[in-house]
């Protein structure tokens, strides 16, 4: 007799990519190991058309906000991270979103929820309380160092962690041991199972150059200098190719495509198969975001950071740079020079990088995650 699946739902945000990507691969995860067995959705409740208009918005606004007054963001970010700003952070939570939520559950009448954003927890484990809501609540951390303390709900009935670092940052601010499991933040699993496909085959499909070494770039709207710091590095006389990623950015994608390349380039506006590119490539130049940063460490490639934003991604580069696995590269000279470094004597200093990447990354987190998510499952 045919057992209904279970019904998994995963609760995001859209401000910045990492928090849906992070849904998405929690999703794929699910999916490859438990197929019919579950049914899984991803909603947004900040789009609930009952959500006041400048909260939704502001997710749209997120990249412009940070672009245009960075060191306000970081401000409100620091001042935010305290036990009192927290709490007053959290009622607000619950005040608008309690009834969102109340209809959200209702609607999909999940055996289980995960939330990949950080202002969810509270209002759902009131919801536990007050609605006498049987079901378990999972909150996933989705950056490496710099937490902000909205994630550490202590009526959770699991909260992922990605480093020993923020694990011990929980303790201090009252999570229970129990409550907790060090993972890594959630990637496509695909980064897993690519792991060891030939990387000359991928390249061939891509049609890349099989034997050239390969400099995989990632735009974003918040990279103001890219261009400069790319048309340095293409002075390099170093031998390599460019694949460059402009992430939707039509702007951007019109400049790569506009511009006179020293070095071959393989040119794409969005790309929905990126673990196939972080496998064919040998390392990467990209801002200091929580999604990118655990994509390319999972991925094993050397990371040249060229922007991080005030707040929470600083805390990613210093992971970075801790293990080894990249560098912080502040003009474009610096990018030029650093590659160049990384390209000569045989490639010795690239190599030892790639390998320090792949040791700090967690290519199987989601699987992970999603396992020990099916054990609360009743």
């Amino acid at each position: 007799m045919p057992v209904d699946p279970r019904k998994i739902l995963i609760l995001t945000g859209d401000a910045g990519l990492g928090h849906r990507s992070a849904a998405e691969a929690l999703q794929k995860a699910f999916e490859h190991q438990f197929g019919d067995m579950c049914e899984v959705t991803i909603n947004n409740p900040l789009n609930h058309p009952d959500i006041p208009d400048i909260i939704r918005q502001s997710q749209s606004d997120y990249d412009e906000i940070v672009k245009a007054i960075p060191d306000l963001y970081r401000l409100g970010f620091d001042i935010s991270d305290a036990k009192l700003p927290v709490s007053l952070m959290e009622s607000g939570f619950n005040l608008v979103l309690l009834n969102v939520m109340r209809e959200t559950i209702a609607k999909y009448q999940p055996d289980l929820i995960l939330t990949t954003y950080p202002i969810y927890p509270a209002p759902l484990t009131t919801l536990q309380e007050s609605d006498s809501l049987d079901l378990p609540v999972i909150a996933t951390v989705t950056d490496l160092v710099t937490v902000h303390h909205v994630w550490f709900h202590t009526n959770l009935n699991l909260l992922t962690v990605p480093t020993k670092i923020v694990y011990q940052k929980a303790l201090e601010a009252g999570m229970r041991r129990e409550q907790m499991e060090i993972t890594g933040i959630p990637v496509d699993p695909e980064i897993h199972y690519l792991k060891d496909f030939p990387v000359k085959d991928l390249r061939r499909d891509l049609g890349w150059e099989e034997g050239t070494t390969t400099l995989l770039v990632v735009g974003s709207p918040r990279i103001t200098d890219l261009m400069e710091i790319l048309r340095e590095i293409d002075t390099s006389q170093e031998v390599f190719q460019f694949a460059l990623v402009a992430g939707g950015n039509d702007d951007l994608y019109d400049k790569f495509q506009s511009t006179r390349w020293e070095h071959p380039a393989s040119i794409y506006d969005f790309v929905d198969y990126m673990p196939r590119l972080m496998r064919a490539a040998d390392m990467i130049v990209c801002k200091a975001g929580g999604l990118i940063v655990t994509e390319s460490l999972a991925s094993g490639l050397p990371l040249l950071l060229v922007h991080v934003l005030p707040g929470q991604e600083r805390g990613n580069v210093d992971y970075v740079l801790d293990h080894d696995a990249g560098a912080l590269c502040e003009s474009p000279g610096e990018a030029s020079e650093r590659l160049s470094g990384w390209l000569g004597n045989d490639q010795a200093e690239l190599t030892m990088i790639a390998r320090n990447a792949a040791a700090a990354g967690r290519a199987e987190a989601a699987l992970e995650i999603a396992r020990i998510a099916w054990g609360f499952l009743k």
